[in-house]
Parts: structure tokens; sequence; C-alpha cells
């Protein structure tokens, strides 16, 4: 794809600072462009490194200007990065059309506009949108509803009854509506719980790989809309996540515990069973969740708590050892005896 700076400039709602005419071939970081590339900046150092590159243009902040490049000056450096990528490096195209090795129940209600990919297993009575995409290998079980513009990619699998909204992207070997993990004791056995539930994925969620997320026992395991979640995450039964939330690697959610929107939760975070944790949380890596947290705070540490009560332990902790000396000066003087 060509575009001239101006009408990248457009797209963007920025500004050309020099030639508006020229055309941009490309997109790439500073020290891998060539010349008809555009490239971007958002610190001052990436800025000297875009202008001493072979780039023909940098998209750079407001007050950004070069002798050297061309300059697209735009509001938030990162967000036209993000749009400019997809306009030169657009998403692969699938062309409508099963697969002939695909299997699929004569009960499915498949969209003319869909792609059923090789190998797939489409279950009785799914029901699958306008454009959605089933990369290869997918296992699409009974009852499951699909949305408009859903991606699976190779080897995704979805259990029975899950319901899937519009523009959700899942990638390869996530398993979606698996059993929860629920058993109880019963004369020297573990007796398994049937789990009957589901799961809903609301909106423009996105999946990453090998994530796990279990059907309720009773009820819904909920994934609210735009929220994203990244490669080997646990969901376990009956867990509501709430909208535009942020779930890092290794992260995990016990059962039944409830996340509200914008929650943010960083690599490695475990989250106890039947908790409520509040719009707007932000749990630091590798904190250990074990009881509810209020809407808007910040917690750390194992186990969790708000971020100046844990910054302040830490600090406390790097006394002990100059405060150890201490005591043990103290007790030479005293003529304590050692232990």
């Amino acid at each position: 794809m060509t575009l001239t700076t101006a009408e990248i400039a457009k797209l963007l709602a920025g500004e050309v600072l020099g030639d508006a005419t020229v055309t941009l071939t490309g997109f790439a970081k500073a020290d891998a462009a060539q010349p008809g590339d555009l490239t971007f900046a958002e610190t001052d150092e990436f800025f000297t490194a875009a202008e001493n590159s072979a780039a023909t243009a940098i998209i750079a902040g407001k007050t950004a200007t070069s002798t050297k490049k061309i300059v697209i000056r735009v509001a938030n450096p990162r967000i036209a990065f993000a749009k400019v990528l997809a306009i030169f490096c657009p998403e692969p195209a699938f062309a409508a059309g099963i697969h002939p090795s695909a299997v699929v129940a004569a009960s499915a209600q498949i969209d003319s506009t869909a792609h059923i990919g090789p190998h797939c297993v489409v279950g009785e009575r799914v029901k699958i949108g306008a454009r959605v995409v089933l990369q290869s290998g997918n296992a699409i079980g009974a009852d499951s509803v699909l949305g408009d513009a859903v991606n699976l990619f190779p080897n995704v699998t979805i259990y029975a009854r899950t319901q899937i909204g519009q523009r959700v992207r899942i990638h390869s070997s996530t398993v979606i509506g698996s059993d929860g993990f629920g058993y109880v004791f019963d004369g020297g056995f573990h007796r398994k719980i049937p789990q009957i539930g589901n799961v809903v994925i609301g909106d423009d969620v996105e999946i990453g790989s090998n994530v796990s997320v279990d059907r309720g026992a009773l009820g819904s395991t909920v994934i609210g809309k735009g929220t994203k979640i990244d490669n080997l995450v646990q969901v376990a039964h009956n867990v509501q996540i709430g909208e535009h939330c942020i779930l890092v690697a290794h992260a995990a959610i016990a059962g039944s515990s409830k996340l509200g929107n914008y929650v943010i939760l960083a690599g490695q975070v475990g989250v106890s069973g039947h908790l409520k944790i509040g719009d707007r949380v932000t749990v630091g890596g590798q904190a250990g969740v074990m009881t509810d947290i209020p809407a808007g705070e910040k917690w750390l540490g194992s186990p969790a708590m708000p971020d100046r009560e844990f910054k302040r332990q830490v600090l406390a902790l790097r006394h002990v050892p100059e405060l150890l000396k201490k005591i043990s000066a103290w007790e030479k003087k005293l003529g304590v005896p050692p232990e």
C-alpha cells in the first residue's frame, strides 16, 4: 500500500511538517527503516534515532520539529502507530466457504460470508455469524453462538453452549468452556460436581494463546466487552470479568470472583475465590489477592495490600539489618548473654 504524507495525516487527524505530497510505501522501526518508510517516535531519544535513520517521515508528538525529516504531528504517537500499522499491514483475508475436510452438523447455521477452515468441527445447532473465521482445527461445541467477525486461530476449542460476541479474537490452543474445578470430598474420594453452566464473552474481547476459561457450575462465566487477556491465563468457573479489563500473562482468578470494569491484573497475579475487585483497580505483578479490593485502588504484594502500605513495609525491611546490629550492640553493653 502507498499513501502520501497528507493522506496519512488526514487518517490520523494530524498535520504534516514538510512535504505533504511525498509517497510512503511502508512502516518500520527506526533502525530497520528504508527510504520510503514511515517510522514513529514517542520520546526524544526515539525521535533522535528516527531523524538519523533512513526513514522518509516520522510520526511524533504535537511539538516535534525536524530539519532532516518530514514529520507527521499527532496528539498521541502510540495510538497513531497502532492505526498506521493496521493500514500498512492489514490482517490476512480469508475467503468465504467451508473447507472439504471440515465436519459441519446439518443443524448448524453458518453465514454465507464465514470461513470454515481445514479440519474444523462444528457441532449441532451452532450459529456462526457474518465474516467469522475458523482458521483450522477448531472445534465448536453444540448450541454455541459466534457473533459477526469472530476470528479463531488454529486449534482453539469452544465447548458447548458458549456465547461469543462480535469481533472477538481467540488465539491458538485456548480452551473456552472446559469443566470448572469443582469437587466435594465424599467417603474418602473427591466426587466431581457436574459443571452444567456456560461461558459468555462480550464484543471486542481478545484472548491470547493457551488460556483456559472454565464454564460455570451453574450459570455463566462472563468476560465483559473490550477485555484483553494475555497468554497463559486461568479464569475459573463462575468468574465475572467486567468491561475493558487487562489480564496479563500467568494471572489466575479462582471461582466466583468478580472483577469490575477497567481492572488491571499484572503478570502472575493470583485472585482467591469469591472476591470482589472494584472498578479501575490495578494489582501489581505476582500479588496474591485474598480480600476484596475497593474501587480505584492499587495493590501490591503477597498477601496483597494497598500500595502505600506495601511500600512502607518494603522500606522498613531495608532497615532490619541495621536495627539487628544496633540491638546486638546494646545487648553486649547490657551484658545480655547470646541465645
